[in-house]
């Protein structure tokens, strides 16, 4: 049987106005939504940033204040926060380019720190959010995990689905958890595919979605002929921030599994996100796959 789902009473939010007002950065994806609908629903009053052009309209957020900017105005974001109160911040969901350092606009408050951006620019996404995360807290906003404002959409332990992995299974789960923490370990991705006992596809800047649709392109390769089934598994980087840009799955991740032949979907236990919970895991029973909480040892149980 399915895990039973996590209230938000079974795991309250620590967050509270009386620390100062929290800000959303809202990237691509449900999580930010997510995040926002919970801190609404504690009665908080969250102010948001919305990046144009990230897959988020301004009815997205129209319940909360909210300031929708170019991905160039960046600079100006510690600022407009502290100006709207703002001492505690969660970055939230992905963002899908990076600007070109020429098109920012710099603002005399933020001349100092082009060196340290420049520099993060030519790291992977880890360096990069570390050197983000230092900025805003050198400006006096503390950056707080996702995981710590919306604890209920943590994935529990265990097989989560109706049906669990087969022997087999459990062999491409090894394989592609060790691919994932690989290529974590070099802050390339999170995410890796097996099929056959063995990794057959990494995570790049495409991301999840990109990774499946090139899962469902390979099995026409003649080294998979014959081989079904197969594992997405996405890991926590060996050195993962937690505050920004743990792993996560929904409805969408389960679709893409699907339509690539996977028999199911791997996650760390309380250190990834399956939004939508319900109704992921739904979807994955109606397809007849499996989803799994990774405990500490990687183990598919």
């Amino acid at each position: 049987m399915p895990h039973p789902t996590m209230t938000e009473a079974e795991h309250p939010s620590p967050l509270s106005d009386a620390q100062g007002r929290i800000g959303v950065i809202a990237g691509g994806g449900a999580l930010p939504i997510a995040i926002v609908n919970t801190l609404a629903r504690q009665g908080l009053n969250p102010f948001v940033v919305v990046f144009e052009g990230e897959g988020h309209e301004a009815s997205d957020f129209s319940a909360v204040e909210h300031l929708i900017l170019p991905l160039e105005d960046a600079p100006a974001i510690p600022s407009r926060l502290k100006r709207a109160g703002v001492t505690r911040l969660v970055l939230a969901g992905h963002i899908g380019r990076r600007p070109k350092l020429g098109k920012v606009r710099w603002g005399l408050a933020t001349l100092a720190f082009i060196p340290h951006i420049a520099a993060a620019f030519k790291r992977g996404d880890d360096g990069l959010l570390r050197t983000i995360i230092s900025l805003f807290e050198k400006a006096g906003i503390t950056v707080v995990g996702a995981h710590e404002v919306v604890p209920n959409l943590l994935a529990p332990e265990g097989i989560l689905t109706h049906v669990g992995p087969t022997g087999t299974d459990r062999k491409d789960v090894e394989a592609a958890s060790q691919a994932a923490l690989a290529i974590g370990a070099l802050d390339i991705g999170q995410a890796a595919v097996a099929i056959g006992g063995r990794a057959i596809a990494l995570e790049g800047i495409e991301g999840t979605d990109g990774l499946l649709a090139r899962t469902l392109d390979l099995r026409g390769h003649g080294r998979l002929a014959g081989k079904e089934r197969g594992v997405l598994v996405k890991r926590c980087k060996p050195q993962q921030d937690m505050r920004a840009d743990l792993p996560a799955i929904g409805p969408e991740t389960i679709r893409g599994a699907h339509a690539a032949g996977l028999a199911g979907i791997a996650v760390d236990a309380r250190r990834s996100f399956i939004l939508d919970f319900d109704q992921t895991i739904a979807l994955a029973d109606e397809h007849g796959m499996f989803v799994i909480g990774l405990g500490n040892s990687g183990d598919a149980r």
